[in-house]
């Protein structure tokens, strides 16, 4: 028997969508531009146009988005799990995990080869919740680094 902590239980009581047509560019964009450690100023255009390009998942509280996920996939092969938060007002309520879940499990998303993240700080919740793991041969990856 699974016991709900009331954490998860404050959890439930919020929907988790892709439908684009719910997110709020306005506030995504300015917790991206304003708030998040990885996409401090990041354009309105560029955050337009990578909704556009990616499945989404807002968090909601009634008709409040409270959270975010976009994950860049060819729906085949390969994906990337990016731009992950939760408002600071609605943090320590299980939202982060239950986000990590909600994309983990999309029917679209299963049976890819390779799944990748980035973070800086939340290691443990993409283990936990996710599956994620440290790259086994890290030495394979490579980046294109911005020359700005």
């Amino acid at each position: 028997m699974t016991t709900m902590t009331q954490a998860d239980a404050a959890a439930s009581q919020y929907e988790i969508s892709t439908d684009p047509d719910r997110l709020d560019i306005e506030y995504i964009h300015r917790y991206l531009s304003e708030v998040s450690y990885w996409a401090l100023g990041r354009s309105r255009s560029v955050v337009e146009k990578s909704i556009r390009n990616s499945l989404c998942f807002g968090v909601y509280d009634g008709s409040r988005q409270v959270g975010f996920a976009r994950v860049v996939t060819d729906y085949a092969t390969f994906a990337w799990l990016c731009d992950v938060f939760i408002d600071e007002t609605c943090r320590g309520l299980g939202l982060g995990k239950r986000l990590v879940q909600t994309v983990m499990a999309h029917p679209e998303l299963q049976g890819l080869r390779n799944f990748i993240l980035a973070t800086r700080d939340a290691h443990e919740l993409y283990r936990r919740y996710g599956g994620f793991e440290p790259l086994p041969v890290p030495e394979r990856i490579m980046a294109k680094p911005r020359k700005d």
